[in-house]
């Protein structure tokens, strides 16, 4: 039954996706990807276009602050109806880009 596992991911195409962070990216590591013959898609360390939520958080953040909510219940209803209100074209536009550079 082993053998028919290894076999089915042989045939699997797909890409591994890491951060090139130099805490991430051991020796052993590239050596066996390398060596298994994965295709990876490698990404610049701390990319801020592939982690769009950092953006929306920031936009939030931004938008709870105007609204200078004074209690537990109120922040809560607050950041319901401005998490609402958040452009999703960013998320849009890293797919898009297929993880390259976006202007936000």
């Amino acid at each position: 039954m082993r053998k028919r596992g290894r076999l089915a991911i042989r045939k699997l195409k797909f890409t591994f996706q890491q951060d090139n962070d130099p805490n991430h990216t051991a020796k052993t590591t590239q050596e066996w990807l390398r060596d298994k013959s994965l295709n990876v898609l490698e990404r610049p360390s701390h990319s801020p276009d592939l982690n769009p939520i950092k953006h929306l958080w920031k936009d939030l953040k931004i938008a709870v602050q105007q609204c200078s909510p004074s209690n537990l219940t109120e922040l809560e209803r607050i950041c319901r109806e401005q998490w609402e209100k958040l452009p999703k074209y960013r998320l849009d536009a890293v797919i898009a880009a297929k993880g390259a550079s976006t202007k936000y």
